[in-house]
């Protein structure tokens, strides 16, 4: 098993971050998470990953400050956490997962809580296998988001999701609204650059809410704070391929179906 690295400001300007380690079109938006990162670092963030050129990493700090609407006091909430190729079935995920355990316990939280979906969505976590590793769903939402739960402390208080996300609609009833931050760096550009050309083509009206604060992602209306995109005011995807013309075709049909 390869090492495993924790990335701080003494290190990540010369670290990499996993995601969009040679994509030229998203440097922008690599920069970015980085500077994201740093800020979250100083609220007791902690980003880990494998010694290597791949995609093993997991991403968490205090549920307080999590960059999604839920309510979890004294936990720490997973983010990204993500284990792909090669490397999956060879035990990092589980070595990943216990040390997030193991600074739980050090900080007297009461457990690990994090966001996935009723089915698998993308860019979060794989449900069915956070539900083996002894998660607990402990909340959801009409639009198939499921608050799952990890609990040190079995007496302390289930978290859950903000009342904004409970329906999965927004506000805004237009053609196709979509809510992004820099917790990802391949938004940036898809988000800015992908999906306005993709809507111009279909000549649907698009409305874009960059969530460049703490109090705009916990309170925005969907629990993926990376990327969720709506259609007239439904939650629709999390996937972010949705924003390339080649694609968006064939989410949408599954949305209709």
């Amino acid at each position: 098993m390869d090492k495993i690295i924790t990335l701080d400001r003494t290190n990540i300007d010369h670290e990499h971050i996993c995601c969009a380690i040679s994509d030229k079109k998203c440097k922008d938006g690599y920069a970015l998470k980085k500077e994201w990162l740093k800020q979250e670092f100083d609220k007791g963030y902690v980003f880990r990953r494998i010694d290597a050129r791949a995609k093993v990493f997991i991403e968490y700090g205090p549920a307080e400050n999590a960059w999604s609407p839920v309510i979890a006091p004294d936990y720490l909430f997973v983010n990204c956490f993500w284990v792909s190729g090669k490397y999956k079935g060879n035990g990092y995920g589980i070595e990943l997962l216990r040390l997030a355990l193991e600074d739980a316990l050090a900080q007297g939280k009461s457990g690990l809580v994090t966001v996935a979906g009723a089915r698998k969505f993308h860019f979060m976590s794989d449900t069915k296998w956070l539900l083996k590793q002894g998660f607990e769903i402990c909340d959801s939402t009409n639009s198939g988001f499921s608050l799952l739960v990890k609990k040190i402390r079995k007496e302390a208080p289930d978290p859950t999701f903000r009342e904004s996300v409970k329906a999965g609609v927004c506000s805004d009833k237009g053609d196709l609204v979509v809510y992004y931050s820099h917790r990802c760096p391949f938004t940036e550009f898809h988000v800015n650059t992908s999906l306005p050309e993709t809507a111009k083509n279909r000549k649907l009206a698009l409305k874009i809410h960059k969530l460049d604060t703490l109090e705009k992602a916990q309170s925005a209306p969907s629990p993926a704070s990376i990327f969720s995109l709506f259609y007239q005011g439904k939650f629709l995807t999390t996937d972010l391929s949705v924003c390339m013309d080649s694609r968006f075709d064939k989410i949408m049909e599954k949305y209709h179906r």
